[in-house]
């Protein structure tokens, strides 16, 4: 499976089976060459003081990587997300990879989790700008079995 072999184990998969099993994935999209998935990106809804998604899992087949499919996804994914009203989206990951993508770590930082650190990130998808800049947020349940 995709998921395994991009994280060399099964737990983002098992995050994306409870996900679906939950009803939480608002967004999956993949990417396919050749009549194969090459990538995957999962987005979930979050209880937030703004109306926010939360980006996880992006995966890309290894063979694939370097190759611009993780940033389509992503930049796909964002689109699709502020087409249907979302205001933001918040992502535990690389912060030199998510920056591109108008991510920030310092964005972030006014926001209570438990995941909350230097990786956890926020882009705003209207605007610019973060609606609310402090607050709780919540991700799926389905994380907290991570």
């Amino acid at each position: 499976m995709l998921l395994t072999r991009a994280f060399g184990g099964p737990n983002e998969a098992a995050l994306v089976a409870r996900l679906h099993a939950d009803g939480a994935a608002a967004i999956a999209l993949v990417a396919c060459i050749g009549g194969a998935v090459a990538g995957h990106i999962l987005f979930s809804p979050m209880i937030a003081p703004m109306r926010a998604q939360a980006l996880a899992p992006l995966a890309v087949a290894p063979e694939h990587q370097r190759r611009g499919i993780g940033a389509a996804l992503v930049r796909a994914g964002m689109a699709r997300a502020a087409a249907e009203g979302c205001q933001a989206v918040f992502v535990l990951g690389d912060p030199a990879y998510y920056r591109r993508f108008g991510f920030s770590a310092e964005s972030a930082r006014g926001f209570a989790s438990p995941y909350a650190g230097p990786h956890l990130m926020v882009a705003a998808l209207v605007g610019g700008n973060l609606p609310v800049t402090t607050g709780e947020i919540v991700h799926a349940p389905a994380f907290s079995a991570l």
